[in-house]
């Protein structure tokens, strides 16, 4: 899977070249996606997205949706490739999970704008808060959604403290999930690899 910047049908692999590739790097790319997977308390998990994760995510739906005509491949890429972060942000698919289905319609109900209580504070610098679910809303008077995309935008200077091994902490101020945790050493290092 060749990393180009920038995600073009021509970029992508056929169907019969990506069924090749795959049987080999597979176990390489759910590595690079664990690594990028922070864990916020028991229920909310934010896996940070990047080109390799996309470009793995859209040959995959291309694969067990048999996609080959131009339309089909540009729909996937249209879905996708905004999640891959542009060199001055992290982009992340944030998961609700609670696994009792009562509770998780209870949780949902009073989580109604976490989403936009989700921060990351770089050590030295203010929080940066969530711009969330920018192609469509989420969630409705009764609930929320257990899926949300998010974007932390980050200054010139947060993305240099990253890059120079600052801390770095997730969180959420809601008031019904309040929790932060640091960011894991090596889930920082991979994701400090996104800024320019």
């Amino acid at each position: 899977m060749q990393l180009t910047g920038h995600i073009t049908a021509d970029s992508l692999m056929s169907l019969e070249a990506y069924s090749k590739w795959r049987k080999v790097h597979k176990a390489e790319v759910m590595a690079h996606r664990k690594r990028r997977t922070v864990h916020l308390g028991e229920h909310i998990t934010l896996n940070f997205e990047s080109e390799t994760t996309m470009r793995y995510q859209i040959q995959e739906m291309l694969r067990i949706e048999k996609i080959f005509e131009e339309e089909g491949t540009q729909s996937e890429i249209e879905a996708y490739a905004p999640l891959v972060p542009d060199g001055s942000n992290w982009k992340a698919t944030m998961m609700i999970a609670y696994t009792d289905i009562p509770e998780r319609q209870r949780e949902l109900a009073r989580l109604i704008g976490v989403e936009d209580r989700m921060f990351v504070e770089v050590e030295g610098h203010h929080r940066v808060y969530a711009i969330a679910d920018e192609d469509l809303d989420r969630e409705t008077a009764e609930k929320t959604s257990a899926v949300h995309f998010l974007r932390f935008e980050f200054t010139p200077a947060m993305r240099a403290a990253i890059r120079a091994g600052a801390a770095v902490k997730l969180g959420c101020d809601h008031t019904h999930y309040p929790a932060h945790v640091q960011v894991p050493a090596e889930a920082l290092a991979s994701l400090a690899g996104d800024l320019a």
